[in-house]
């Protein structure tokens, strides 16, 4: 057994390059993983936790502890997957860590040859018992799952009945009844649907000439309200319907005015040559423009008559069956015997008529209750405070039935019945999973998309955006979106899930404040926690639960443990800073949430073996999200003994195209404080925590980690001094808190990288000070910093149009279609920076930087030009520079002086918010800096005034080395792609040298 004193693999050492590469490719696999098994947010990839999972059971080989009986198993074992390892204990570090890196790779995970090395290393670290591995906050399992397959004993926990579902199938079932259970599926499934085809195919009828819908695309439908018009406007975010680079389809329409009628849209589907043949939609930013006479309907006129309609995803008919309204269907996508590809037609009177059919049907079908006295439909109230989950009470459907058509509900019912009447009790967890992957297609806010000419599930991200044209797929074909299409994508995701174990996992629907475990039972304590106020996870499951519990009658997990009246998943207990406590209608306050992770601390801590390791893994970018995760761990009694970064989330995710979202996980390794540890000095831990951070800082560097995610990693090492104290006082007594700590924390990290970027280390030899530049300049240069991408990809530049509406249909009236150009950071990082290094934010204002609703923008160079040059044009200014060279060559450039008329002024606008500064090396307003004089160059260099360029250059080289050495930092920091670096280079190419 290794002894409580010997330090684990992942204490100090970890493979952060080989797991991260592993990990950032696993994200990209859509089939055949078990995370396709069923949806669930913020999954960690299966690499990182096996590969974190192996760190945490094996002995350091060179720790004076680690037994010698593990060593020479090691040493046995690891030649079957790699060659021998060296004669030292260093060289079997070295080895271990090669394998844990290799066997991270998904290709490697079920090879016979690795598993049994993997297991075999377990084993020998723990002869006399296999650890129990134990998870909190479970979720879809990732964590658990690989504890399987290291062949240990698991336990999960999660509240969610949702994941609680998914746990169930993933831990129990599937190891329960391997392979056999993805065959079973797939004769249940065809089963059911030949049932159900029965039921339904008068609905999805087949074209005369045989073809087969395999999807309808349909516009939610308002009308122009301008006096003379009165036409309705088909809601429609794009006229594509092929985008294919080979084969492009899309709508166009005529204005037909009939006499004594309101004028009419008709539609016809062509082929393309170019986008510019293809119409702009109709919506935009909640805006509707009327195709007939061009008025513009308000986004509030929209959602009212949306509202009116309960949504506006069914067609509303007259007594005749004839549409007089609602939805209206714009093109029906078919499949013809024979032939390759998707066709595309006009609707038909059929078409409509299908519709009419089954919403009487549906009547009928929602007359009768369920055994559980439930409705067959969703009639379960959607929360309408929590409008950055879902804006459907917005547009009037306020129960979730009322998300789906009257077409998709019937499909839902029929499924829902058929899984119901199956007697094989071990099949029908995995059928709810079924009816939850299939509404999330079985909506009206999945869209079309026309690349790719399928649907795309409601729920691609964690939110249920308005989605103004959407396809609704034919469940009973065989293509994406189909009822055996989510069979195929389950059934290989079951086989990709089967372990050779000869055990099962454990599993409870329970709080983690409040676990079962006994004291000192658990061997590891490893758990993906909350996210603050990130994901509001069972808001977001409550769209699966409501099918899940009319599927699964009388399910134990499919409840509310601690409200049995609650109809909805449970949120009361959930640990989560709810978004609607600001709006006064919510209970889980910031506060809620820091005390709730206490208290799940502290039952990790409980429950702990005193020789077990606990890791937390978190992601989450805003301070307010650590600090809080980072005082419950402290208040829990933990003490932080490692942290490893480790690339997790894939770069093209829509929160990375925008903004500082974080590309790593930072893996927390955790011992439970000693109770006798002692009080620790306030002055002693400042002495360590500089070298402490700048090694780490170097560490992290050497493997790639960048930006935002290396910040965000140093608080970990940083912790280490801090935690490892019962408390921390100053030399008067006086306790230093968390947040006194974590604000030395940002200022080392930033004093750090400053000296990093800006070649401070240079001028404290020439005895000058570390923030020689001035504060503009330090300030650019940490945002820049800051931004830098571990991924590779750099910062981001805000784009012109919102890629969230693009991806999801979102629509926003509060934000113009048009964003401005320039770099963001969130306030509040900006802020933990700017302080501890004597940057005033508001002095640069308006000059520097731009903050809007808790964003800061960094200003592009070419905003900057009235700025720097006043009214005049830039080629004027240049044309003056030149004029002044001529007549004085020694003539030193300071453009804060207006030399009577001949040196044009770099102007520097003075702040919104006057305010003194004290900072010795803070310009007033209205002096220029050096950053100024180098984006006055590049706007130079911008508008080809070379001799304007040369003479600046000249001047500024006389006046000192900053100008040289900043904007060579800012050319190693703007993005490789960017405007600002293809000037910056091509301005320091003129410099002479």
């Amino acid at each position: 057994m290794i002894p409580k004193e010997c330090k684990r693999l992942a204490e100090v050492d970890f493979p952060i390059a080989v797991v991260s590469k592993h990990s950032a490719r696993e994200k990209s696999i859509r089939h055949g993983h078990p995370s396709a098994l069923h949806l669930w947010w913020a999954r960690r990839p299966l690499a990182a936790c096996r590969a974190m999972l192996l760190g945490l059971l094996l002995a350091d080989p060179c720790d004076a502890y680690c037994p010698e009986d593990f060593k020479n198993k090691a040493r046995e074992l690891l030649p079957k997957v790699q060659g021998k390892a060296g004669p030292k204990d260093e060289d079997l570090r070295q080895s271990l860590l090669k394998f844990i890196g290799d066997f991270s790779n998904w290709d490697l995970s079920s090879n016979q040859t690795y598993l049994e090395v993997g297991r075999g290393l377990v084993k020998a670290a723990h002869p006399e018992e296999t650890p129990l591995v134990v998870d909190p906050f479970a979720g879809g399992g990732a964590i658990p799952l690989e504890a399987l397959r290291l062949s240990c004993e698991t336990f999960a926990g999660d509240l969610n009945p949702v994941a609680c579902l998914i746990l169930k199938v993933m831990l129990e079932d599937i190891p329960r009844h391997g392979s056999e259970l993805a065959e079973e599926l797939r004769r249940v499934g065809k089963e059911i649907k030949e049932t159900a085809e029965r039921e339904l195919k008068e609905f999805y009828p087949e074209d005369p000439d045989g073809s087969r819908p395999i999807a309808y695309l349909w516009a939610r439908t308002v009308r122009c309200e301008s006096p003379n018009c009165g036409a309705e406007i088909p809601l429609m975010r794009s006229f594509w319907l092929c985008k294919k680079s080979n084969r492009k389809r899309a709508l166009r329409y005529n204005v037909v005015r009939p006499n004594g009628e309101s004028p009419r849209v008709e539609f016809e589907v062509f082929e393309s040559a170019t986008d510019a043949e293809v119409p702009n939609g109709t919506v935009t930013r909640a805006k509707a423009t009327c195709l007939c006479c061009g008025n513009v309907l308000p986004p509030e006129r929209v959602r009212a008559q949306i509202a009116a309609q309960c949504g506006g995803a069914d067609v509303v008919f007259d007594e005749k069956g004839k549409r007089v309204s609602g939805a209206r269907l714009l093109a029906v996508v078919t499949l013809k015997p024979g032939e390759q590809g998707r066709h595309y037609r006009l609707p038909t009177e059929q078409d409509y008529k299908a519709v009419w059919e089954v919403k009487k049907r549906l009547e009928e079908a929602v007359a009768k209750r369920l055994p559980n006295g439930l409705s067959p439909v969703p009639d379960e109230p959607v929360d309408k405070w929590h409008h950055d989950v879902n804006r459907m009470p917005m547009y009037g459907m306020n129960c979730w039935g009322d998300l789906n058509t009257s077409r998709q509900k019937m499909a839902l019912v029929t499924l829902a019945s058929q899984i119901r009447d199956q007697s094989d009790s071990s099949i029908k967890d995995m059928l709810g999973l079924l009816i939850d992957r299939c509404a999330d297609f079985w909506v009206s806010l999945a869209r079309w998309k026309a690349d790719a000419e399928c649907p795309v599930q409601a729920l691609a991200r964690q939110a249920l955006p308005i989605v103004w044209d959407f396809a609704e797929a034919n469940p009973l074909s065989e293509s994406t979106g189909s009822l055996l299409n989510q069979v195929d994508r389950m059934v290989d995701s079951i086989r990709s899930s089967v372990l050779p174990v000869d055990r099962t996992g454990q599993l409870e629907q329970t709080d983690a404040c409040a676990s079962s475990l006994p004291d000192e039972s658990v061997g590891v304590w490893f758990t993906d926690p909350p996210y603050y106020d990130a994901i509001d996870y069972a808001h977001c499951s409550d769209f699966f639960f409501v099918w899940l519990k009319r599927t699964l009658l009388g399910h134990p997990f499919l409840r509310d443990p601690f409200d049995q009246h609650n109809p909805l998943t449970p949120k009361k207990n959930e640990i989560v800073v709810d978004s609607t406590t600001t709006k006064g209608h919510g209970i889980r306050t910031p506060e809620f949430y820091e005390q709730s992770m206490a208290k799940a601390f502290s039952e990790g801590h409980r429950i702990l073996k005193d020789d077990g390791l606990g890791c937390v893994v978190f992601a989450h970018k805003t301070t307010e999200g650590w600090e809080a995760l980072l005082s419950g761990m402290i208040q829990g009694g933990w003490t932080i003994t490692g942290s490893w970064p480790i690339a997790t989330e894939a770069a093209t995710r829509l929160r990375a195209r925008d903004s500082a979202a974080l590309a790593t996980s930072v893996h927390l390794i955790l011992r439970p404080r000693p109770k006798d540890a002692h009080v620790g000095d306030w002055s002693d831990v400042l002495r360590e925590l500089p070298k402490r951070v700048g090694d780490w800082m170097e560490r992290l560097q050497s493997e790639h980690v960048r930006g935002a995610d290396l910040v965000f990693a140093c608080i970990g090492p940083a912790l280490e001094i801090f935690s490892r104290y019962s408390k921390v006082e100053t030399a008067e007594g006086r306790e230093v808190g968390l947040p006194e700590f974590l604000e030395k924390v940002w200022e080392v990290v930033g004093r750090t990288a400053l000296e990093q970027i800006l070649g401070t280390a240079e001028a404290k030899a020439r005895n000058s000070t570390a923030g020689a530049l001035e504060e503009d300049a330090r300030l650019t240069a940490l945002f820049l910093w800051t931004l830098q991408s571990t991924n590779g990809n750099g910062a981001k530049v805000a784009k012109e149009e919102s890629e969230d509406d693009e991806e999801t249909g979102e629509e926003e009236d509060e934000k113009p279609k048009k964003k401005k150009q320039g770099y963001t950071l969130i306030f509040d990082v900006v802020r933990r920076f700017a302080q501890p290094l004597g940057i005033h934010l508001p002095e640069w204002e308006g000059r520097v930087i731009e903050t809007e609703k808790g964003v800061v923008r960094l200003l592009s160079v070419k905003e900057r030009g009235k700025q720097l040059f006043g009214e005049e044009s830039i080629s004027v200014a240049g044309f003056r520079i030149e004029e002044q060279a001529r007549r004085d060559p020694q003539m030193k450039f300071d453009f804060a002086i207006n030399r009577e008329g001949v040196a044009p002024e770099i102007k520097s606008r003075r702040p919104r918010k006057k305010k003194e500064i004290t900072t010795e090396s803070s310009p007033k307003a209205g002096v220029t800096t050096t950053l100024d004089r180098i984006h006055a160059a590049m706007l130079l260099q911008a508008s080809g005034r070379s001799n304007a360029l040369r003479s600046l250059l000249k001047a500024e080289q006389e006046r000192g080395p900053d100008f040289l050495r900043l904007a060579n930092a800012l050319s190693a920091l703007y993005p490789k792609q960017s405007e600002e670096k293809r000037l910056l280079d091509a301005m320091l190419l003129v410099i002479p040298r």
